[in-house]
């Protein structure tokens, strides 16, 4: 039970990343082109669902890490599923048209395809201890 209550959180902290790799797409997309602002839209969302989980998500557990090398951690974690992520968006807007114009097609279809991967590595490697532990 406690690994669903878990899941559950870390989709709700995975809505929030969605929103701000979106919105810092969007912004740095005229600058950067698509494909560098989506690295660093990518890296935004990694800090907004590191904060969430680690507040809400995985209150219970601990990874017996210093912030500074949770936060490192789990960055290097996230890139397998944003590797996915990235995967996907990318084939999404070379192969088509509609995605090429509304973005935000892709962000959500790659951040689904990692998501999965994302949660067994966070929860399985980086918080693995209870609290008490």
């Amino acid at each position: 039970m406690k690994t669903i209550h878990e899941f559950l959180f870390f989709a709700i902290a995975g809505v929030c990343g969605f929103v701000v790799d979106t919105a810092v797409l969007y912004a740095l997309t005229k600058a950067l082109g698509p494909f560098y602002a989506r690295g660093v839209s990518f890296v935004a969302a990694v800090l907004a669902t590191w904060l969430i989980n680690r507040a809400y998500a995985f209150r219970k557990r601990r990874s017996a890490l210093t912030r500074r090398r949770e936060f490192l951690f789990y960055l290097v974690l996230m890139l397998a599923g944003g590797a996915v992520n990235y995967g996907v968006y990318s084939w999404l807007v070379l192969s088509y048209p509609l995605v090429q114009q509304h973005l935000i097609i892709g962000v959500a279809a790659g951040s689904v395809a990692g998501m999965l991967i994302n949660f067994m590595v966070s929860r399985f490697l980086l918080y693995r201890h209870t609290a008490g532990q």
